[in-house]
Formats: structure tokens, C-alpha cells, sequence
């Protein structure tokens, strides 16, 4: 069987959700080559050159470029399965949005609908793109993948008729590069980096109104009374309507309290996760929450909303809080930061035991047999 995968979300050096799930996936299943490699061709089409973190092309797994620009799905990929060789016999879009035309059956992932209850969070025309593909995605697909119980709950709620062909994988995380083991030098070379000299409180995400900074802010401007050395570091590039996050530290007059580190390198993650006293998450919705099971490898506590499927990802490793209540948040970062060893030590241990059920090994597999089965 022939198996064409879109692997452009994970062909991008500046890797950020949806970017990370499909890259994973896409080296978890080529280092599954020993069970498919007898059965199966995996053909992965791509707009640019694979950059040179993806799978090495062989035998059996190969990638086509087409090149071109905007509207690609369209106007490149579209045309080339259906009058190009050879065709797939299954197709794989890790992301909303498939091909418009095809001869064999899709397969896409489905990451939240959280637009849906947060228009007003998006541009009009991102909205409007992201509701309507998502919506045609999921009804010409053979088989929806969701990655959490969460979204697969939403998208039966607003597409009955998706119930039955609609699967769960989670998502997972990497253990070789987040654990306990993290080197006091790595987490120092960060900091330096970063000119994080006292402890800190770190959100890491995309800078976009889904993910709720502004209330963060405000929270922490709460908090620096009792804990006056503490910085709050915001890592991330900007998404979309975050004038309004920049704005706020100026009204709070945090200019010299909250670090901006813009978007940075994969390397330095984990001795940023590593370094922090607490890692939070005020999101109003997540499709799954991809940094939380990082945090808790390696050993910070993590303060997060009940929003989307944190509460089904962290477990009962969490400090949790209402994310429309500013009250809410200093509190669970307050819970955290005043907890005695003891407490602490808990929080950590809860965390270490709950990613065990997280693997990219795991997702990768689940998501092979999804593959398999749509023929």
C-alpha cells in the first residue's frame, strides 16, 4: 500500500504545535520501518526541500517536492494526486486541512475546535478559512483522528455524524530530550541567553489571545508583593492580536519584570522548562497541551486552566485554576511557589509518574494502524 503523507507542518525549522505533532509522527512512523517496511511506501509531499532535521529518504519512504506558494493544497498537491504517479492509496493531512479532490481516502487530524467557541479571538479571515476546511475535512474524511478525548467529544458535538470514525491518539513527548536529567549547565547557558538572572514563572506558547497572557500579567503583577525577586518569562513568537500583551506589561508598569524571549530555538527548551519554578498555562481552550507533558518531565509543576484537554493531559499532577478568573491564577501560582519542600517534591513526583503514559512511540504506532485501516 501507498501511503502519501502532507509533511509540510513538519517541514519548518521554528516548530510550534501542530508544526510539532506532525514532525514527530512523521519520524515516529519511518522509525516503525521494520513493521511496515514489507507492507508498505510512505511518499511524503512537501512545497520546499526536506530540511535536514526529517527522515533521511530510502526504501520506502520518499518525498516528492512540488514547488509553489500559496494556496499549495490547491493548486500543486490537488492536481498531483489526481493525474500523477504513482497515486496513494491512502492520504495523510496532520493537520485541518486535506485535499479538496481525491481518488483514495483521506485521513486528517483534528487539534481543537476551539474557534468555534472563540471567533472573536481570530482574524476574519483565518477564522473563516480555519471553520470552513475544518468542516470539509471532517466530513469527506474516511477516518478523523482527534488527539484527545476533548476534541473528539467537540467534534461529535458539532458533527454528529463524524462519531464513528472519528479515533483518539494522544500526543506525546521526548524523553530523550525532556527528563530529569537535564544538566544545572544547561539550565544556566539559558538563562544567560535569555539575561534570566532570579527564579521565574514561564508560559511558553504562541503570542495569541487564546492563550490568555494578558490575565497572566495581571496575576503576576499580584504576586510580586510576596515573591518581590520572581520574573515571569514569556516564551514564544508572536501569532496574531498581540498588541494588546506588550500593552499590558506597560499599564502594569512590568517592564523590568517580565522577559520576552520571542521565539527561540528547540535546544533551549528544555533547560528553560527545567529552570523555571512553575510552568503555566492560563489558556482559555488546548487542543491537547503539548509543553504541559514537558513540563512535568522534567520535574517543574505546572499551574494550568481545566480548559479544553488539560485536565484529561495533566491528570491529577496539576494546580489548577479558572482561567477567566485573574484571582484564580495568582492563587495557583501562589499554591506553588509558597509550598514547602514537601508539597513541591509532591507536585514533581505526581508529574514524573503522569507522563508515562505519553509516548511519541505510541502515537506514532496508534496512528499507523489508523493508516492501515482506511484502505
Amino acid at each position: 500500500m501507498i501511503i502519501g503523507i502532507d509533511g509540510n507542518e513538519a517541514n519548518e525549522l521554528n516548530r510550534v504545535g501542530v508544526n510539532q505533532y506532525a514532525f514527530e509522527v512523521l519520524l515516529g512512523i519511518y522509525r516503525l520501518q521494520g513493521i511496515w517496511s514489507k507492507k508498505h511506501k510512505f511518499i511524503v509531499y512537501l512545497k520546499k526541500q526536506p530540511i535536514s532535521e526529517l527522515p533521511k529518504a530510502k526504501k520506502g519512504f520518499e518525498y516528492k517536492v512540488l514547488p509553489g506558494g500559496g494556496n499549495w493544497i490547491v493548486t500543486k498537491l490537488t492536481p498531483h494526486l489526481l493525474f500523477g504517479s504513482p497515486k496513494p492509496d491512502v492520504f495523510f493531512t496532520p493537520s485541518h486541512y486535506v485535499p479538496p479532490f481525491s481518488l483514495c481516502p483521506r485521513v486528517c487530524t483534528i487539534h481543537d475546535l476551539g474557534y468555534l467557541k472563540f471567533s472573536g479571538q481570530f482574524r476574519k479571515f483565518d477564522f473563516w478559512q480555519l471553520f470552513l476546511w475544518s468542516a470539509y475535512s471532517v466530513i469527506v474524511s474516511k477516518i478523523v483522528i482527534a488527539v484527545s478525548n476533548s476534541t473528539k467529544d467537540d467534534i461529535v458535538r458539532h458533527y454528529p455524524f463524524a462519531e464513528k470514525k472519528t479515533v483518539v491518539t494522544h500526543e506525546g513527548y521526548d524523553d530523550s530530550r525532556f527528563n530529569e536529567n537535564i544538566s544545572q549547565e544547561d539550565v544556566r547557558r539559558v538563562k544567560t541567553k535569555y539575561h534570566i538572572v532570579d527564579d521565574y514563572v514561564l508560559f511558553l506558547g504562541t503570542l495569541k489571545p487564546s492563550k490568555n497572557v494578558e490575565s497572566l500579567i495581571e496575576a503576576f503583577s499580584r504576586v510580586i508583593p510576596t515573591f518581590p525577586d520572581i520574573k515571569l518569562v514569556i516564551a514564544g513568537k508572536k501569532g496574531w492580536l498581540y498588541d494588546s500583551i506588550f500593552h499590558k506589561v506597560e499599564e502594569l508598569n512590568l517592564k523590568s519584570e517580565v522577559i520576552f524571549t520571542d521565539f527561540f530555538p528547540e535546544e533551549d527548551k528544555p533547560g528553560l522548562i527545567k529552570g523555571a519554578k512553575v510552568f503555566v498555562i492560563p489558556s482559555f481552550w488546548e487542543g491537547f497541551g503539548l509543553d504541559a507533558l514537558s513540563a512535568m518531565a522534567v520535574g517543574t509543576p505546572v499551574v494550568t486552566s481545566k480548559a479544553g484537554s488539560l485536565l484529561e493531559v495533566v491528570g491529577e499532577a496539576g494546580v489548577y485554576i479558572d482561567p477567566y478568573s485573574v484571582d484564580s491564577i495568582v492563587q495557583g501560582l501562589l499554591k506553588v511557589l509558597k509550598a514547602d519542600k514537601t508539597e513541591y517534591n509532591r507536585l514533581v513526583e505526581a508529574g514524573l509518574t503522569r507522563v508515562k503514559n505519553f509516548s511519541w512511540d505510541k502515537t506514532a504506532r496508534e496512528t499507523l494502524k489508523v493508516l492501515e485501516s482506511a484502505k
